[in-house]
């Protein structure tokens, strides 16, 4: 069984897998496990442990019964992935140039925890990315 793993709720399933596939081949050297276009499902492991599943928004809203509540407002984000990698700032120019934004460039956050060094990006989905190492 795998421990908690992200699953991403996206609005462009296709900008997200080729994001994510992208980035995580850089980051991590992997692929993805299975990505089912016509479901809207992707998903990628690392050492049979689950690392990230892409989830098509409307196949969720379909699913629960939300299809008809707004996709999104204007609001703070509500979620973040985090990712910790060895290198903060390496990892951030990957990310970008796979298509993230850079929101908050590589800075060392002593008032968040000793050594701590973090980036912030938002994917061309629109996930916000925290990358840290410590």
């Amino acid at each position: 069984m795998d421990a908690l793993y992200p699953r991403l709720l996206v609005a462009d399933f296709d900008a997200a897998v080729r994001f994510w596939t992208g980035a995580l081949r850089d980051l991590l050297g992997i692929e993805p496990v299975k990505v089912l276009a016509a479901a809207g499902y992707a998903n990628w492991d690392l050492g049979g442990e689950a690392v990230l599943v892409l989830y098509a928004r409307g196949t969720i809203a379909r699913a629960i019964g939300t299809e008809d509540l707004p996709s999104a407002a204007p609001a703070q984000d509500g979620a973040m992935l985090v990712l910790r990698v060895d290198d903060v700032d390496s990892a951030a120019r990957c990310l970008g140039g796979h298509g993230a934004v850079l929101l908050a460039a590589p800075q060392d956050r002593p008032e968040w925890g000793p050594d701590l060094r973090t980036a912030h990006l938002r994917t061309p989905d629109g996930t916000l990315v925290e990358l840290q190492s410590y």
